[in-house]
């Protein structure tokens, strides 16, 4: 992966099971700058039984009544609504990417449509037979940890690992899994496809519960890419993990924040979204390559805001400097300010006025 963030602008659901809606939040990630616009691929009958209820942020957008299956029905896009933004996409020059929550999903977007990354969610971070079959279409990894530990991340690397090591064979027993994971080929296979995002499954999740500074503990954990998905309201949080070295940014976005539905209200706006990108560019232009030395720039500042040494008073030839005829003062030549014990051991080798640069 290159140095440059990778902005994924994260429509999610947020078209309400409209293609039409589908197809402008295409537009407005396109026209805020970012890399990717991603939605979510799924059928409601294969994620959630008909009696399990919504996630409070759900319930404060929308209210208990209605069950999550039958939220997650209204929010369904089909798949003639799949090919038309794939192509929309391909059309517009911005990357689409989807997140499959069931495996007849993952085949859509991997083997129909051929994206060469799936992005898979926080929640299935434990769902091994989707994880093992994601991992074996060939396709890129971008998984999010929302919600885990350490240990449940390492346990999804080994299930990657080994499907894209061995891409036929039967799991016997959970120690294939972690072996795939130690083994040579599957931690280049990991380095080669899989990235992480650090994440804080609420919406919105408040700034204290965000710790950014997990973003590298993942990264010296597994040494892969490690980006962020931000759940926070406002850009501020998003800005600062670039600036930290995420790989990734995944943010949100709506059309309009009043609309009705689950994710609406932790979404940026289109402007929002556009600031964002801008400012993740300038962030990323600014992070430079690391070494210490004087940029282009100041090399012409040097001359004039660093201090020379300089003759306190008349210096008569001959005459030895000292502390009280050596002064530092920012003038047109002369040696650096540095020299100045140097220059204590010294006579003057001609004569000097007041002010006058000395020279060595």
């Amino acid at each position: 992966m290159s140095d440059r963030v990778l902005i994924i602008a994260e429509a999610g659901v947020n078209h309400d099971g409209s293609p039409e809606r589908a197809r402008a939040l295409v537009d407005a990630a396109f026209a805020a700058g970012a890399d990717i616009v991603k939605f979510q691929t799924f059928r409601a009958d294969r994620i959630a039984t008909r009696k399990v209820g919504k996630a409070d942020y759900q319930q404060r957008a929308d209210g208990a009544a209605e069950s999550q299956h039958a939220m997650l029905r209204r929010l369904e896009l089909d798949d003639a609504a799949h090919d038309d933004l794939v192509a929309y996409c391909r059309a517009r020059g911005i990357e689409f990417l989807s997140t499959p929550f069931d495996l007849p999903s993952v085949d859509l977007l991997a083997r129909r449509h051929g994206l060469r990354r799936l992005k898979i969610s926080s929640g299935d971070l434990t769902n091994g037979p989707l994880l093992l079959h994601a991992a074996r279409t060939g396709a890129s990894i971008i998984l999010s940890t929302g919600m885990g530990s350490l240990g449940e991340i390492e346990a999804a690397l080994g299930i990657l690992a080994f499907g894209m090591t061995a891409p036929s064979q039967r799991p016997a027993h959970d120690a294939a899994f972690a072996a795939a994971y130690q083994s040579q080929a599957g931690q280049g296979a990991l380095r080669d496809r899989v990235s992480l995002l650090h994440c804080t499954s609420q919406y919105p999740a408040p700034a204290a519960s965000v710790n950014l500074r997990a973003i590298e503990t993942m990264r010296g954990a597994f040494g892969l890419p490690v980006g962020y998905s931000d759940h926070t309201l406002g850009i501020a949080v998003a800005i600062a993990a670039a600036a930290r070295g995420a790989a990734i940014i995944e943010k949100h976005f709506t059309l309009d924040r009043s609309l009705p539905g689950p994710d609406h209200r932790a979404s940026l706006e289109p402007e929002e979204l556009a600031r964002m990108v801008a400012a993740i560019r300038e962030v990323g232009t600014a992070l430079g390559g690391g070494l210490k030395a004087p940029a282009e720039g100041e090399q012409a500042m040097r001359a004039v805001a660093r201090k020379c040494l300089v003759a306190a008073a008349a210096i008569r030839r001959g005459e030895r400097f000292t502390a009280a005829n050596l002064d530092s003062k920012r003038a047109e030549g002369g040696v650096s300010a540095m020299r100045y014990w140097e220059a204590l051991e010294r006579t003057a080798a001609r004569d000097y006025a007041a002010d006058e640069p000395i020279e060595l």
